[in-house]
């Protein structure tokens, strides 16, 4: 297959699999709060960590061992999407009843099988990419470009047909989810690995990355990774309800903030699509090391101009700042770390140890950290007159990220370091 096809191919895939989260993501926590479970939001958020706790990883071992990435990607998306819709249509069925116990479990059984797909995506388009002979630093940022695109316009399309104050959300996901789905059955095959020789029960199921463990860069790594990986999902949990919930102060009723809060957001991942770009120059001259500081930096700023800004002008600026460095925030440790764990594990091993990627950030921290958020928000918002508990709750998720920012420069050593 020409080069030009396998990257259209990869593309897609990767548009397709972010539209699928962009649908509801960021927009839930709206939903959620009209629907009186506001107190609730880090519950359905801390679901698709605790689910990558264990999913990514059972799911990378199959695909390693015994069915093909690209089929078990397509397996791992319908089901998803048969939930998602299940969920949407309880939150209709059910209208203003509908109650916390209606819609968990249907949701998790859906993001159950989503999250895993996240790292399952990456490995396959990496395994494509080097079956065409292409370099994957080179190549799979533009590519996952595409995914950010895909992000937003979900995001755009459930802003602008309301969908964000209910529970259509969830059916755009489901679309979005079968088209992904059926699509994914027509990528590259990727071979399993058929070796014969005898393993251990650990190396059988596919744990060999946590071996991983034993080297102290790695271990640094992961161990970090979780903990930033406790910033991943605070805003989009809460940012959609905080930044609508200034339309009940007359100064900022019908503002284009308070009434478009997704397009608002989208700046977010607008400003992903030219970070994204940047990240081959950014590893190759300063190594993994000062990228995931900078990262770390961009969650402080990211937080701080939350606690400092408001819907009107010129409030509203520190929003936009705040939209603009969650680009570096988040793709200077999501994609960069991705890019870092496949360039740094064995062959055999790359899909588990994405999965133990996904485990650390998206399963431990993002879970512990969006529960610890919960209890934050909910001690300083509840029964508030104004806005000054959630300007303390941003204020410590800012501090949190600056803490882990200097314990990194301290604790994690790279190469380039060391050479120094």
């Amino acid at each position: 297959m020409q080069n030009s096809n396998v990257k259209t191919k990869l593309i897609v895939l990767s548009f397709l699999q972010f539209a699928v989260w962009g649908a509801y993501l960021t927009s839930m926590g709206r939903y959620l709060g009209n629907a009186g479970m506001g107190s609730d939001i880090g519950w359905f958020y801390s679901v698709q960590g605790i689910v990558s706790i264990f999913m990514p990883a059972i799911i990378g071992i199959i695909a390693d061992r015994w069915v093909p990435a690209q089929r078990m990607l397509a397996f791992c998306h319908a089901v998803a999407a048969v939930f998602m819709g299940i969920t949407g249509f309880i939150g209709m069925s059910k209208g203003a009843a509908v109650g916390f116990n209606d819609l968990f479990w249907t949701y998790t059984i859906s993001v159950a099988f989503y999250m895993p797909t996240l790292a399952l995506s990456n490995s396959v388009s990496y395994t494509v990419l080097t079956k065409a002979g292409l370099d994957t630093v080179k190549a799979f940022p533009p590519i996952r470009v595409f995914g950010t695109v895909g992000f937003i316009v979900s995001m755009w399309i459930v802003d602008l047909t309301g969908f964000q104050n209910d529970y259509s959300q969830f059916f755009a996901s489901a679309v979005w989810g079968v088209l992904l789905a059926a699509y994914s059955l027509t990528l590259p095959n990727c071979p399993v690995n058929k070796s014969v020789e005898k393993k251990s029960l650990a190396s059988a199921f596919g744990l060999d990355a946590f071996k991983l463990f034993n080297q102290r860069k790695m271990a640094m790594f992961f161990i970090f990774s979780m903990l930033l990986g406790a910033a991943l999902q605070v805003s989009n949990g809460y940012a959609n309800m905080f930044i609508s919930g200034f339309g009940g102060i007359e100064k900022y009723a019908g503002t284009f903030a308070v009434e478009h809060t997704n397009m608002l957001i989208s700046l977010s991942q607008i400003s992903e699509t030219l970070c994204i770009l940047l990240i081959p120059f950014f590893l190759r001259k300063f190594g993994i090391k000062i990228v995931m500081l900078i990262a770390m930096l961009g969650w402080v700023f990211r937080f701080g101009f939350f606690a400092m800004g408001d819907p009107a002008m010129p409030g509203v600026l520190l929003f936009v700042l705040s939209m603009i460095v969650y680009g570096v925030a988040f793709d200077f440790f999501n994609v960069s770390g991705s890019l870092f764990v496949d360039k740094e594990t064995p062959e055999n091993m790359r899909s588990s140890a994405q999965g133990l990627f996904m485990l650390m950030t998206n399963g431990l921290g993002a879970s512990i950290g969006v529960i610890a958020a919960q209890e934050v928000v909910n001690h300083f918002t509840a029964n508030q007159t104004n806005f000054a508990g959630w300007t303390s709750a941003w204020y410590i998720f800012a501090g949190y990220a600056l803490v882990i920012a200097l314990l990194f420069v301290v604790l994690f050593k790279d190469k380039k370091e060391t050479k120094a």
